[in-house]
Formats: C-alpha cells, sequence, structure tokens
C-alpha cells in the first residue's frame, strides 16, 4: 500500500480527507489562493508539499 503523501499530486477529496475537512473547504481554499494546486488539462490536483505548507503557514499565523 502506497502511503498517501509519496502520491505525485492528489484528487480535492484526498486533499480533504487529509486536511480533515470537506472537499468544499478545500475547493474554496484553492479558489483563495490559501492551496497551490495546479491544473492538468480540466482537471485540479494538489502536490503534496502544497498541504504542508498551508499546515506551516497556519500555524505560523496563529503563533504570532
Amino acid at each position: 500500500m502506497t502511503d498517501d503523501l509519496d502520491l505525485v499530486l492528489l484528487r480535492p477529496e484526498k486533499a480533504a480527507e487529509l486536511l480533515s475537512v470537506s472537499r468544499t473547504t478545500v475547493y474554496a481554499l484553492m479558489r483563495s489562493g490559501a492551496l497551490r494546486s495546479v491544473r492538468v488539462g480540466t482537471l485540479r490536483r494538489i502536490p503534496p508539499t502544497a498541504l504542508a505548507e498551508f499546515v506551516a503557514r497556519l500555524e505560523q499565523e496563529q503563533a504570532a
């Protein structure tokens, strides 16, 4: 079984599962630019590093 973070790109549903938020929230975060994503044809995918960056940014903002 492959570890989820070993995947090259994540579907928004998988990113939502890993962040413990809804799929709608993930799409809103992508739309606002808070969560980095890439376009593959007509699809949106999220690099696993974008999840780590997002969480680190949240931690920084809350520590300030």
